[in-house]
């Protein structure tokens, strides 16, 4: 496997967690915290949005620098 395809994986990879976690996120702020047992996972509901929202953040970082690092075609 090739270090390209390696990260064309980890790309598609984090777009779909990416994706997955913005559905997560509640539109009035609610978040995890309102989801049925999602919440005893963590002390409060507000260290479960803290946590979304770092894991989000660092996804969508993730997913931004490998789309430009592909499409630059900087591997080749």
């Amino acid at each position: 496997m090739k270090i390209d395809q390696l990260i064309q994986i980890i790309w598609a990879a984090s777009g779909v967690l990416l994706v997955i976690l913005v559905l997560l996120h509640s539109p009035k702020g609610d978040g995890i915290g309102a989801m049925v047992g999602q919440a005893q996972l963590f002390t409060s509901a507000k260290t479960a949005e803290k946590t979304l929202n770092r894991v989000t953040w660092t996804s969508s970082i993730i997913f931004i620098s490998l789309t430009i690092i592909l499409s630059g075609g900087w591997l080749n």
